[in-house]
């Protein structure tokens, strides 16, 4: 059944700092909209508070979470520990797409490292935490951070870059028009 709790506390902190990975999962209001989950690595998730996040969002195939969150804000993470003592631990929330160029994005990038790639920041306030056993999550063993997307992005121009997310971030497989999408048609405009 697992424990709910109103929001992050210490030891849930501690938790969420050790784990390399962490899932992201989300979906549109349409009936028949794709549920989306997307794993991310490297260390881009920060905590601000016990009930507020960020992560850094890389550039990648798709774009699905910031169509999700611009459709209804609805944002579930999930970190599980495949080392030591078992636990899944979940984060519910209501998050917002900040996009590069804009006065938040001003305030809030100072806090990551940006990494190549970075095409936004998903911000959230968390409204529900919950833990869980985790006793059949198996064990595996962290090697390291591929480097693949960083590189990719290092070697593309910002132009390069743009014209990607145009054709790749900007509207979701459910025909949803993202943030990033958002701003190509105000610019164009």
């Amino acid at each position: 059944m697992g424990t709910v709790y109103s929001s992050i506390l210490p030891n849930h902190i501690e938790f969420i700092r050790k784990q390399r990975i962490f899932f992201v999962g989300s979906a549109p209001l349409l009936e028949d909209g794709h549920v989306n989950i997307s794993p991310k690595g490297h260390d881009v998730m920060q905590i601000f508070s016990p009930t507020e996040v960020a992560y850094l969002d890389l550039t990648g195939s798709g774009n699905e979470t910031s169509a999700h969150l611009k459709d209804n804000g609805r944002i579930t993470f999930m970190f599980i520990a495949f080392e030591g003592p078992p636990m899944i631990l979940r984060l519910y929330g209501k998050g917002k797409v900040i996009l590069p160029g804009t006065p938040e994005w001003d305030d809030m990038s100072k806090h990551f490292d940006i990494l190549p790639g970075t095409r936004q920041i998903i911000h959230v306030e968390i409204e529900t935490v919950k833990t869980s056993c985790g006793f059949s999550v198996p064990f595996y063993s962290y090697n390291g951070e591929r480097d693949t997307l960083q590189q990719w992005a290092a070697n593309k121009s910002e132009e390069d870059l743009e014209e990607y997310r145009k054709k790749k971030n900007s509207i979701s497989m459910d025909g949803i028009v993202t943030p990033i999408g958002d701003n190509i048609t105000k610019s164009s405009c």
